[in-house]
């Protein structure tokens, strides 16, 4: 199916939902760029925990509308009460968008099929070294596969059946009439509701490269292996719950992976004539992520070639932990019962 963005766009009224625990210096920066975004008819709506003399800056600018403590989902879900926008328009509080972010999604709202729109979140050029780096790990078709078009730009508009809450643009109607997300898991929030869209409703979500925000990544490191943990437990407890788009193949290479890597390993110190076989392919896997990153790298023009050299090593470092984490946390989310909400 052919999409096109050659549409007239409608001015439909939108509110720009931001969730977060407290004013930070990344919300600032997303705020101070929603303000300049070219478009019409908007209002931005941010969900702290508490309210605090900092969003003094953005007063009669925007609305700061105080939860008290809940988790991200329940936070988005109160735009039902506090907006009559026609369009909600979700982004997180360390993402912000390019200026005409609104402009290349709404006219996709022209056809009446279209229930969301979401687009790419790209790693922002002024990023610590370190968070370059995770950005680089998360842009590698190694580590995302065939989601890799969630943090670069993809070549073409497409129809997707799952897509992150970062950047996701959604009719107020359809979210109301589903009643919002629905449940309290953090993160995967996003994955039930694009599930009630597309099987529940039968509407689509469309994908588009030029929809862009920029999205900073947590530095390569502990908390970017954190993260990576959550959203496989997450991806591997909705392989059974949602299968309808969480029981896909790439989710489960990764443990196919870990477990080829250690049965490689026992078997190669029970048989020894295996260990040449064995270590060859932890080679080849390893030269293959090498040119990977390499190339990533020196078509990166974000940052410096002196920059780059430093990042080679903890790119592939990344990548490779990155496939083991994901691996044994998706193996676990398949393994346990019940998965515990926020």
């Amino acid at each position: 199916m052919i999409i096109s963005r050659n549409k007239k766009m409608n001015n439909l009224s939108i509110a720009i939902i931001i969730p977060v625990k407290e004013f930070n210096n990344n919300l600032k920066k997303c705020l101070e760029k929603c303000l300049e975004l070219d478009y019409p008819d908007y209002e931005v709506i941010v969900f702290p925990d508490e309210l605090s003399r900092q969003f003094d800056e953005f007063k009669e600018k925007i609305r700061v509308i105080p939860t008290g403590s809940m988790g991200p989902a329940d936070k988005r879900d109160m735009a039902l009460r506090h907006s009559m926008a026609e369009i909600f328009a979700f982004l997180d509080d360390d993402a912000y968008p390019q200026g005409d972010w609104l402009k290349k999604a709404l006219v996709h709202f022209d056809n009446a099929r279209v229930a969301a729109v979401g687009g790419p979140g790209v790693t922002p050029r002024d990023s610590s070294l370190p968070a370059h780096a995770s950005g680089h790990v998360y842009s590698s078709v190694l580590a995302s596969g065939r989601y890799v078009y969630r943090y670069v730009p993809g070549k073409k508009i497409m129809e997707v059946d799952d897509y992150p809450s970062c950047n996701f643009i959604i009719r107020r109607d359809i979210f109301e009439e589903l009643g919002g997300f629905d449940n309290k898991f953090w993160p995967g929030e996003d994955t039930k509701l694009c599930l009630d869209i597309t099987k529940k409703l039968g509407r689509k979500i469309i994908y588009d490269p030029e929809v862009v925000v920029h999205h900073y990544r947590r530095d390569l490191g502990v908390r970017h292996f954190a993260q990576v943990a959550n959203y496989a437990l997450h991806r591997g407890y909705f392989a059974k719950r949602y299968p309808e788009n969480s029981r896909k193949a790439a989710y489960f290479m990764p443990s196919l992976f870990v477990g080829l890597l250690l049965s490689g390993a026992v078997s190669s110190l029970v048989f020894p004539a295996l260990r040449a076989l064995y270590l060859g392919c932890v080679l080849l896997y390893f030269l293959i992520i090498a040119a990977n990153v390499i190339w990533g790298l020196l078509i990166d023009e974000k940052i410096s070639f002196s920059k780059k050299i430093l990042l080679v090593v903890p790119v592939m470092i990344g990548i490779v932990f990155t496939h083991i984490c994901y691996g044994i946390f998706f193996a676990k989310g398949l393994l346990i019962s019940k998965l515990k909400e926020e």
